[in-house]
């Protein structure tokens, strides 16, 4: 066999060479030698109401011309020239990479196809060249075509909606087909464009799990077809609007990067495969990544209400509890009192700020701590001096009314003139002050989403966010960027490439948040995810959660405080500076190494941050035991581990009336007790007793 190969530490793709120069998949999954396998002619036998030439899955299946299946291209010209027939061009073979350079002569077009391998991430994409004399109209365009095993059980996905992000879904392999499609001009609130797909008995800790996510912020669209042999296609792409894309002669089109790895260790193997990929694309400055800061943000103390004299007490307060940045939310440029105007008008409100925000940012520099801003570049509210100026700068379309969402409309990022000026904006606020850090939020769906030319314009709107973000970038290395749409609209790991952090949800009632965050670490490394202590009764769900259960729910991720001090109690302030001390001493541990999640029995969830030989395990129980004793939790990745000491850091949960305890937990509190990892895999941990809204935190080390 003929075959070209890209091997990971565990897995390998594989593409056969057929005789006319077609690449057909031959294998993508644990790694093998490629040279065992024998050619797909000798194995595939005529098949009955077949075509006479077979058509076995191409790396670039084509519409139109013999193969049924998903389709990587569909374009044409007027209706003529959909079917294509490719033939291979060029070969460019490296170490860790494979580029095929197709063409059909008929259809006037050409598509390189990209593959790269990382660890046992793949990486594709394409680019499509129209090199015929008329326009050519794109359909559909995948980054990627992969095959997928014949025995697969179930597709693991997520919904969600503003404030309840990252609702799991788990369905059975689908009969026919399977498909999501974004249609909202960003991300969405389900969380990132991507899919888990389990082998036969797979759970978190064991069994084959195919799985992929699009690396991009806009419309987008999953598949998973099966075809009448048993095994199944999984394609992503950019999902294109009607006449989104026509390319002139001679222009090109290129897809975002599809990441897909194949794990043989269950789904935390995906997991901690993505969570690599991700960490390799972060933009973290010369150095790498420093220890994540504790926040502050001002949103839910202060709304739109700001007093120079009561956010400068905010930040006191705040270097009292050990919070390390400040940011400065929305209400403070010209005119903002609510969320009806002002949106576009980047200069300090002169009413609340009359020496402008240099004042608050050196007072807050002064306590130690950075200074971070929000802005939310990508909108304009109709009230507002640039709306008056330039009314033509939003995304809309001829005879449709402009809707408002929040009050606002969306500026046209594929227009250059519109990214020159928010540039200008953005870097004469950077350049001024000393700001460490924004928050960049974007709090709406783009609809209507047209261009100058009347084109639907949701690609354009994507690629000139990123151009921006780009351009920031390279201007001011060192400021950080969050990602926020009005909450986890915008996760995804095109933007990850351009931003530090993600505001997972404007949702902050702690129930709701463990949840969430675990569907957040599926695709994303806890780092990046913002994880705040919020108020008291919940502003989004009116629910109440002690101090010490939320501030351990945020303590995996990145953490920050969401609330105004003052409003605190002393008892409840010193359960909050002591969770911000732990998580300094923690979030080294936290935010480097891997990420196991797992369940336990009775309602417990868990999760594991580090490596095996040092490991912080964060359990979490949500609803009161029904058992009268708990049972212990199974660690299957301490197999093998030797000697392990445990410790048992707390328990954090509402104070009075103390859960009964046992020798071991006390002797846990101490110094540690030790325990074989091979018992901690198979017999597990045991439990202390805990009550509903509670974590248990320990940490695990090698015995010396």
């Amino acid at each position: 066999m003929s075959a070209l190969a890209l091997h990971g530490p565990t897995t390998s793709m594989v593409l056969e060479r057929r005789g006319d120069g077609t690449l057909l998949w031959r294998w993508w999954g644990g790694r093998l030698d490629d040279e065992t396998l024998p050619a797909l002619a000798d194995l595939r036998a005529p098949a009955s109401f077949s075509l006479d030439v077979d058509q076995p899955l191409a790396l670039v299946p084509a519409y139109g011309a013999g193969w049924f299946g998903p389709a990587a291209l569909r374009a044409h010209r007027g209706g003529r020239h959909f079917a294509h027939r490719f033939t291979t061009q060029d070969i460019d073979r490296g170490t860790d990479a494979i580029t095929v350079h197709l063409r059909d002569e008929a259809a006037g077009l050409t598509l390189v196809q990209r593959i790269a391998v990382a660890g046992d991430m793949l990486t594709l994409s394409a680019t499509l060249t129209n090199t015929g004399d008329t326009p050519l109209s794109v359909d559909w365009l995948a980054s990627g075509t992969l095959p997928l095993p014949h025995d697969c059980t179930a597709i693991r996905h997520f919904t969600g909606r503003h404030n309840a992000e990252f609702v799991e879904a788990v369905e059975p392999m689908p009969a026919q087909g399977w498909t999501r499609e974004g249609r909202r001009g960003l991300t969405g609130h389900a969380g990132p464009p991507g899919l888990f797909v389990e082998g036969p008995g797979a759970t978190r800790h064991a069994g084959r799990v195919h799985a992929a996510q699009l690396a991009w912020s806009g419309n987008h669209r999953l598949l998973v077809e099966r075809d009448d042999e048993g095994y199944w296609v999984l394609q992503m792409g950019m999902a294109l609007a009607p006449g989104e894309v026509s390319l002139a002669p001679g222009e090109s089109l290129t897809t975002p990067d599809l990441l897909a790895t194949c794990s043989n260790t269950g789904l935390n193997g995906a997991v901690q495969a993505f969570h690599a990929a991700i960490r390799a694309r972060a933009p973290w400055p010369t150095g790498g990544m420093r220890p994540r800061p504790v926040h502050i943000n001002s949103w839910e103390g202060f709304y739109f209400d700001h007093d120079e004299a009561a956010l400068k007490a905010l930040a006191t307060h705040a270097a009292d509890l050990g919070v390390e940045r400040f940011v400065l939310d929305d209400g403070w440029f010209r005119g903002r009192d609510d969320d009806t105007a002002a949106l576009g008008d980047w200069e300090p409100d002169a009413r609340k700020y009359p020496d402008g925000l240099a004042p608050l940012a050196t007072h807050v520099m002064d306590l130690g701590m950075e200074f971070g801003l929000w802005v939310e570049p990508e909108m304009i509210n109709p009230d507002s001096d640039l709306y008056r100026a330039h009314p033509d700068w939003v995304l809309a379309v001829d005879g449709v009314p402009r809707i408002t969402a929040r009050n606002q409309l969306v500026l046209d990022l594929g227009r250059a003139a519109v990214r020159d000026h928010l540039f200008a904006r953005l870097d004469a606020l950077l350049t001024a002050l000393p700001i460490a850090y924004l928050k960049w939020d974007h709090n709406r769906d783009l609809a209507p989403a047209a261009g100058t030319d009347g084109h639907a314009a949701y690609v354009a709107q994507v690629r000139g966010v990123y151009d921006l973000l780009d351009r920031l970038g390279t201007a001011h290395p060192a400021v950080e960027i969050e990602s926020c749409a009005g909450g986890g609209g915008r996760i995804d790991a095109g933007i990850a490439a351009r931003t530090h952090r993600f505001w997972t949800s404007d949702c902050i009632d702690a129930v709701s948040r463990v949840s969430m965050q675990r569907g957040f670490l599926m695709f994303m490394p806890p780092e990046m995810m913002g994880a705040h202590v919020g108020a008291a009764p919940a502003h989004s769900t009116g629910r109440t959660q002690g101090m010490a259960f939320r501030a351990a729910v945020a303590l995996p991720g990145h953490f920050g405080v969401e609330l105004d001090p003052a409003d605190m109690a002393a008892d409840e302030a010193g359960l909050l500076a002591a969770g911000i001390a732990r998580y300094k001493v923690l979030r080294d541990r936290l935010h480097s190494g891997r990420v196991w999640l797992g369940e336990g029995p009775d309602g417990l969830v868990w999760q594991a941050h580090g490596e095996p030989d040092d490991l912080i395990l964060h359990v979490t129980r949500v609803a009161p035991t029904t058992l009268r004793r708990p049972p212990p939790i199974v660690l299957p990745m301490l197999a093998g581990a030797g000697d392990v000491r445990v410790a048992l850091l707390e328990i954090a949960t509402v104070p009075g009336h103390p859960a009964p305890d046992a020798p071991l937990f006390a002797a846990m509190r101490g110094g540690g007790v030790v325990i074989g990892g091979d018992a901690l895999a198979t017999a597990g941990l045991p439990m202390p007793a805990m009550k509903g809204e509670s974590v248990a935190l320990f940490r695990l080390t090698r015995a010396s």
